[in-house]
């Protein structure tokens, strides 16, 4: 059995479920699709691997952030969602995409 981790800061229990490399960028994804298929976020995230995508998935499933339903057909078809508990990042996940732009045209 897993031991619970224990956060100093509020900040830090956060990060420890959306701070992975692209958590967050397919977590948005996910929230403006609806449904995603994992070609399509690999499409949405060039610059990743597909172990990258394929760890960063896992992981957020694992924390129960998302969920992956697969179909018994060739080849292989599998869909990611939101959860329940997902879909209470939005906010979270929203006001960072909303910093983003106000603040990335030529700083970056």
């Amino acid at each position: 059995m897993e031991e619970e981790k224990k956060f100093n800061c509020p900040v830090e229990a956060t990060l420890s479920r959306i701070g992975g490399k692209y958590k967050a960028i397919i977590l948005y994804h996910i929230m403006e699709d609806k449904v995603l298929r994992f070609n399509q976020i690999q499409k949405y995230i060039p610059r990743a691997t597909a172990k990258m995508l394929t760890q960063q998935l896992r992981e957020l499933e694992k924390d129960g952030l998302i969920h992956r339903k697969v179909y018994p057909v060739v080849p292989p078809k599998t869909e990611y969602t939101m959860t329940d508990l997902g879909n209470t990042l939005h906010d979270v996940v929203y006001a960072m995409c909303d910093w983003g732009r106000e603040h990335m045209a030529g700083t970056f």
